[in-house]
């Protein structure tokens, strides 16, 4: 048994790997189009959050809507309304205009004042699900880019601004799952 424990990691790794290799483009006769299944991967990457954050915002009763952990820490909502700001002022940064009725711009400003809007459960819904729609827009939109330099604090790229959004989303579909399970609500996906 712990022979198959200890090797189990490699397997996976081992399988990654071989999942991760670029994909043949024919259309450029045996040439590997990389940028292509990045693209792919990022946008199934970053459906799957957006199908998991609506169902579980869904799923939380109104009333636990506005519970934290503790003092000083987001609600249950605070983090919702966060994720859909973020969704729109991520694309601002890099260029991509969010819709007018957002507010949201490249200025923080703008962000911070999406973020400290009251919504109810069905409108913070609604906002989480059309900033997914836009990012995902965003990412079309941008996806022959990957390469060009931004400037957030210090010099980056499309692309690695797009790995550092969905670490982000999935590091708050992990806290929105902990107060969902804390609320003995379980996720959608686990039923």
């Amino acid at each position: 048994m712990k022979v198959i424990q200890r090797a189990l990691p490699i397997l996976c790794l081992g399988s990654f790997v071989a999942c991760a290799a670029p994909v043949e483009d024919e259309s450029l006769t045996g040439r590997v189009d990389s940028t292509a299944l990045e693209i792919a991967d990022l946008k199934r990457t970053v459906t799957i959050a957006h199908e998991k954050f609506t169902s579980l915002a869904r799923a939380m009763p109104e009333g636990d809507l506005t519970w934290r952990p503790m003092d000083g820490v987001r609600s249950v909502s605070d983090v919702y309304v966060h994720v859909a700001a973020d969704n729109y002022f991520v694309p601002a940064l890099m260029g991509v205009e969010p819709p007018a009725e957002t507010g949201v711009t490249s200025d923080r400003a703008t962000f911070q004042a999406y973020q400290a809007r009251s919504m109810s459960k069905d409108e913070m819904v609604a906002a989480v699900d059309a900033s997914f729609e836009f990012l995902l827009g965003a990412i079309d939109a941008t996806a022959s880019d990957l390469d060009r330099e931004v400037v957030l604090g210090t010099p980056t790229t499309v692309g690695d601004v797009w790995i550092r959004a969905v670490t982000h989303l999935h590091e708050h579909l992990g806290q929105s799952i902990a107060y969902a399970r804390s609320n003995e609500v379980v996720p959608p996906w686990s039923r």
